[in-house]
């Protein structure tokens, strides 16, 4: 009788560890979608913004009856507070078109447009696939037949598998000041990702309709797609933590063109003998230093002295 009791405990704890392990692992995958599926949300805008989509794209989107990821990519950023946007789409072109009728006269006075207000873009964020078809057979044929017809005919796209339901994307970030690449995040995500409590509520009341991105709310490879750039966003904003306060002050100074015959001098009173001629047309880069009108400056040989900033321009 001890042996079968003994017996049966064993049996109990075997199988009490067998589904302890799917449990676990249950948890793990719970807690990883809960991790990727909530929105950072910042304190305060780290910049300035535009989205952009990447010059060499095959336009798979279309295929999926899918808006442009870079519609989702901006109700990321809208949501998140975590850049102020600019647009450099349909509402800049649309912008231009009122500064034409400005410029023309054919506006009402006190229209208050012209030049000089358009707030620049201290990044461009650019959402894109992870290329994985490193052949040029059959898959770059799917690709790009995926991209114009959609279904089965093109099941991979990229890092998009549309039977498989998984999806691997990457978020870019470049200073346009200085066309440092600043950040680069990945994202992934897959079929049985979707469900989980956090992510239903992402797409539940999400206003993504509203927002002119339902497609990926509504449907399962939409709903991959987002968690998989939603992932890499978040990642991306944890990157980008480090940013400075003002972009445009953290870089270095606009170039200046001498705009008539001048001297570089050697000190900001103009006292002893000049370091050299400046010719119209020369390229001159400010340190920085200021003394009134004198400003400190560098030619492209290397030459450092002093300029009225009367005989300059700002390069443009």
């Amino acid at each position: 009788m001890h042996k079968r009791n003994s017996g049966a405990v064993m049996l109990a704890a075997g199988l009490l560890a067998m589904t302890a392990v799917p449990a676990l692992a249950q948890t793990a995958q719970e807690t990883r979608q809960q991790q990727t599926a909530q929105l950072p949300v910042c304190a305060k805008p780290l910049g300035t913004i535009s989205v952009i989509e990447p010059e060499d794209a095959v336009n798979w989107w279309t295929g999926q009856q899918l808006p442009a990821p870079s519609k989702l990519i901006k109700v990321f950023v809208n949501k998140s507070r975590c850049f102020t946007l600019v647009d450099r789409g349909a509402g800049m072109a649309a912008a231009q078109y009122e500064r034409g009728l400005a410029a023309d006269g054919d506006l009402r006075g006190g229209s208050n447009i012209g030049k000089g207000q358009v707030k620049a873009a201290d990044y461009v964020l650019i959402p894109d696939l992870i290329a994985q078809n490193s052949n040029a057979g059959g898959n770059a044929i799917g690709g790009l037949l995926g991209g114009l017809v959609g279904g089965n005919a093109g099941a991979l796209i990229g890092g998009l598998n549309l039977k498989k339901k998984t999806a691997d994307v990457v978020l870019t970030v470049t200073d346009v000041r200085s066309s440092e690449q600043v950040a680069m995040a990945e994202g992934s995500a897959k079929k049985t990702d979707i469900g989980w409590g956090t992510s239903a509520g992402l797409f539940s009341g999400s206003g993504f309709g509203a927002a002119g991105v339902g497609g990926y709310a509504n449907t399962e490879i939409g709903q991959v797609i987002t968690l998989a750039y939603l992932q890499a966003y978040t990642d991306l904003i944890a990157q980008l933590g480090g940013l400075p306060d003002n972009a445009s002050a953290a870089n270095v100074s606009q170039a200046l063109r001498v705009t008539k015959p001048a001297r570089l001098l050697a000190n900001a009173k103009g006292t002893g003998s000049a370091v050299r001629d400046l010719d119209p047309g020369m390229l001159l880069y400010p340190t920085g230093a200021k003394e009134g009108m004198m400003w400190e400056v560098e030619d492209e040989l290397g030459n450092k002295g002093w300029v009225n900033s009367t005989m300059t321009e700002l390069a443009k």
